[in-house]
């Protein structure tokens, strides 16, 4: 990419599509493409056309998605595969039809099978059964992979893709009815503490095992990826390092400052027992995460207090 190349982030106001847009500005990158929902709908293929048509971006970072966590997996899986399923459609067409140079496209870790050795090599993509409760979500993701493979197959395309980890970071989202695991517990323990509450009740056991990545450290890998990679075979893109929820919590309560007790509510689900990516590809591409878990989960709840007083 060029400091002056037309580049079309999707979904520049969520999680991922805002930390890639910070990382293209600092980088000197001017010449973004940034649409809202009200602005262009993802999801209409006219739509999606008439934009790249008019605009011609050269190229695409395909951050928009639908997401949320085991509740809202759970309760709205047919928005979750129709939304995600319309918005990749359109825009890996789009960008073929329209001559983009080159599309990176986000998966999830999620799109792996529920109990695949650990940690998950990208080549375990496919060989078994997938977590339940997320099964809408991953089948959208793993077509949107296999839609770039083959475009690049049959039309020559470079589309790449990228299976991130569990994310978090700047501009998460806190809503403790759709948030992922980590937003949640931030929400929790600080409204905890603010009511000088005796206990936090958490949802499963505690003893499943998570990895997480800062969003500012996938917008890097990303802009690194989208200037140094060129091939159809995913790339995972994680620490390589993992915690048991019930660390996470302690953690998350240390940054806090919350001083009562945590309870475990067995009765709700777990999800996947374990999910570590294996980056070994990723780190001989020439790429690792700089941001700790420690240092990312206090600028991370430093922000929520800021933006969600």
């Amino acid at each position: 990419m060029e400091k002056n190349s037309k580049i079309f982030v999707a979904g520049h106001r969520g999680l991922v599509g805002s930390a890639i847009v910070r990382a293209l500005q600092k980088d000197g990158f001017k010449n973004l493409l940034l649409k809202t929902k009200s602005e262009l709908d993802l999801t209409s293929q006219q739509a999606v056309n008439v934009f790249f048509e008019r605009e011609k971006p050269e190229y695409v970072f395909l951050s928009a998605a639908k997401v949320g966590g085991i509740m809202a997996n759970k309760t709205y899986p047919a928005e979750f595969i129709y939304q995600n399923l319309a918005i990749e459609t359109n825009i890996i067409n789009a960008a073929k039809n329209n001559n983009v140079k080159k599309l990176l496209f986000l998966g999830s870790s999620c799109i792996y099978p529920r109990m695949c050795p650990q940690p998950i090599k990208e080549e375990y993509l496919l060989t078994s059964e997938l977590e339940p409760t997320n099964k809408a979500y991953a089948l959208a993701k793993i077509a949107g992979i296999v839609m770039c493979q083959s475009y690049h197959e049959q039309y020559g395309s470079n589309f790449i893709s990228l299976m991130p980890t569990n994310l978090y970071g700047t501009g998460d989202n806190f809503d403790l009815n759709n948030s992922h695991v980590l937003p949640a517990m931030i929400r929790k323990f600080h409204e905890a503490k603010i009511k000088n509450d005796a206990s936090v009740t958490l949802w499963g056991t505690g003893r499943v095992m998570r990895e997480f990545l800062h969003v500012d450290d996938l917008a890097n890998a990303c802009l690194y990826l989208m200037q140094n990679y060129n091939e159809p075979d995913v790339v995972n893109v994680g620490t390589g390092e993992d915690v048991t929820i019930k660390e996470l919590a302690e953690k998350i309560q240390h940054v806090v400052g919350y001083s009562g007790t945590i309870n475990w509510d067995t009765s709700k689900p777990d999800g996947t027992p374990r999910k570590l990516l294996d980056v070994s590809k990723l780190h001989n591409l020439g790429w690792k995460h700089t941001i700790s878990l420690d240092d990312g989960l206090a600028s991370t709840y430093e922000w929520y207090k800021k933006n969600y007083e």
